[in-house]
């Protein structure tokens, strides 16, 4: 069985024991691991409003992970289009682009990243965004990629033609990807003949049907002439599975308490995580979690990965490394994190 390429996805997570500069500090760390060890590509998420996670502006995260790496490509996983103007989000990756030619990808998805209220600030805060915006996503997928193009595109005003680029004189564009946690993400990324990402590591949950449904409905562009995906997966590696077991349970933990509406905190420390331990009515929701997640020992963390990549018939998988940290660890560092992309990508090899 061979083994697939590897990448990594990171919502910049905040530790009990950390402030947002401290997250960033290890983002960095940790994409230089990423870097160093030749995985293919770093992306970044979107999410508002929440204890935990401090990836709030893909854009922001992408020029400071790209200026701190030599190789890998870096991307949105993803930026969410609903809550900004396609403009704006045109002009950010064509900057972006000019300033790491080659390496930029831009992950778009359909849903908000947050709850109704941040949502409505988002996109009504500066009046600047539609109510309906989620409904127009197939337009604005199209309006930014024609945007970011070197011809730009012709805006009709009054009758007279405005023309309207992202950038005065682009040499290359941002490979854009869809994501998406349902059929519709996939259906639309067949019809448009764009590289497509089920949201796995989240979801879980009809994977195999939307990625079928892409492939077999898949329309070829210029660009994409055959359809391109991969495997997003959860993921803890550890010498011992105890030690994986362990450093798996302050995300478990958080992720029970999203599911369940319970209030959110700043990731636990495992010592903290395990002395508030996991109530018995959730046990089966975070048995079921698991069930989805790659926790192990290098080796079977390795045949897992290697076995996700056969199941899907993908070259490549995207780790979320989602391993916490023990008290006194260095606040700028993730150490677990780091270990867990070493360790898989030292079995893999």
């Amino acid at each position: 069985m061979t083994s697939p390429a590897l990448s990594v996805l990171d919502l910049v997570p905040v530790r009990s024991d950390q402030t947002t500069s401290d997250a960033l500090a290890a983002t960095r760390s940790l994409a230089r691991v990423a870097d160093e060890l030749g995985f293919r590509r770093y992306w970044l998420a979107e999410h508002h409003n929440m204890p935990a996670v401090a990836a709030t502006n893909p854009p922001v995260l992408i020029a400071m992970v790209a200026a701190a790496t030599e190789r890998i490509r870096v991307g949105s996983g993803g930026v969410m289009l609903p809550n900004h103007a396609p403009l704006v989000v045109a002009e950010q990756f064509a900057l972006l682009e000019a300033a790491h030619p080659g390496r930029i990808d831009l992950g778009l998805g359909r849903a908000p990243g947050t709850d109704p209220v941040t949502a409505w600030a988002l996109r009504h805060g500066g009046g600047g965004v539609e109510a309906d915006a989620a409904e127009h996503f197939p337009t604005y997928v199209d309006n930014i990629i024609t945007m970011m193009s070197p011809g730009g595109a012709g805006l009709d005003v009054g009758g007279r033609l405005h023309a309207l680029n992202a950038t005065p004189h682009a040499v290359g564009t941002a490979t854009v990807w869809l994501l998406g946690s349902s059929d519709f993400s996939a259906r639309l990324a067949a019809d448009k003949g764009l590289p497509f990402v089920f949201a796995h590591h989240f979801s879980g949950q009809g994977t195999a049907e939307a990625l079928t449904l892409y492939r077999e409905t898949y329309q070829p562009s210029e660009a994409h002439p055959e359809p391109r995906t991969f495997l997003t997966v959860n993921a803890v590696v550890a010498d011992t599975q105890d030690d994986a077991d362990r450093l798996s349970l302050p995300n478990l933990l958080a992720m029970v308490a999203l599911r369940t509406g319970q209030p959110l905190s700043a990731q636990s420390l495992v010592e903290d995580a395990e002395a508030r331990g996991l109530p018995e009515q959730h046990q089966s929701l975070a048995h079921a979690m698991l069930g989805r997640w790659v926790v192990g020992t290098p080796d079977s963390a390795a045949k897992q990965v290697r076995e996700l990549a056969e199941t899907y018939d993908v070259d490549e998988v995207m780790l979320h490394p989602v391993a916490g940290a023990h008290a006194g660890t260095p606040a700028d560092r993730s150490p677990a994190r780091e270990a867990t992309l070493r360790l898989l990508a030292e079995s893999l090899a």
